[in-house]
């Protein structure tokens, strides 16, 4: 009976007739993101679906500019390799930017976008 009722509460989110709305259709068919953009964007929120990702930007993010790696590791209680590696995963989403100083290597955000990103998304799950 649980399922009849959780199939009965999806009906009720669905339109009770076939009514097509040939000026909405016009209007965003060509507009609506392609889907080669769609995967990219997924691919995008899926390297922040991290939490260990989420942290590196959030101490990235109050550093207001650069971290070594050992440093950013040892404010998350992380190994170096460990941060690493999810410093890599940022890089590839070009989340991050480095840079080396010798035997050291700084990550920041990589730019204003990624900084607005993060606090739009940080300002969304502080609402109530």
């Amino acid at each position: 009976m649980l399922e009849t009722d959780n199939n009965s509460a999806a009906d009720n989110l669905l339109c009770e007739v076939d009514c097509v709305h040939p000026e909405v259709i016009e209007r965003f068919s060509t507009q609506v993101i392609d889907v080669n953009q769609a995967n990219d964007l997924a691919d995008l929120f899926k390297t922040l679906g991290d939490p260990t990702r989420v942290r590196i930007m959030d101490a990235l993010a109050l550093a207001k500019g650069e971290f070594c790696v050992c440093d950013l590791a040892e404010v998350l209680g992380l190994s170096q390799s460990a941060t690493s590696h999810q410093l890599r995963v940022l890089r590839n989403s070009k989340l991050v930017k480095y840079h080396r100083e010798g035997k050291m290597v700084y990550y920041s955000l990589d730019d204003n976008h990624v900084l607005g990103l993060y606090r739009q998304g940080l300002e969304h799950i502080s609402e109530k």
